[in-house]
């Protein structure tokens, strides 16, 4: 049985809780060998994870929030002027 990346997607929660049966995991280990569109999401997947369980509280800089909200009403104001 060959897997496609959907299916490698489906189990990369379990691949990475070490939760796979063992014909699984060698499918799914055998797939990311050589698929690095799937490496990166597993990848990205790990970092995620990693980053969502540090408790640090970083500090943004002043006015941020504001600039950043800025910036969304303007791309999204462009967006809908091309739509029409």
């Amino acid at each position: 049985m060959v897997l496609e990346c959907k299916h490698v997607w489906d189990h990369i929660s379990d691949y990475l809780d070490h939760s796979l049966d063992p014909e699984m995991l060698a499918l799914v280990e055998k797939h990311l060998e050589h698929c690095e569109l799937c490496s990166a999401i597993l990848d990205s997947t790990r970092n995620i994870l990693i980053l969502t369980a540090d408790d640090r509280v970083f500090e943004l800089p002043v006015a941020y929030s504001e600039r950043l909200h800025a910036r969304l009403d303007d791309e999204l104001g462009l967006a809908s002027d091309h739509d029409g």
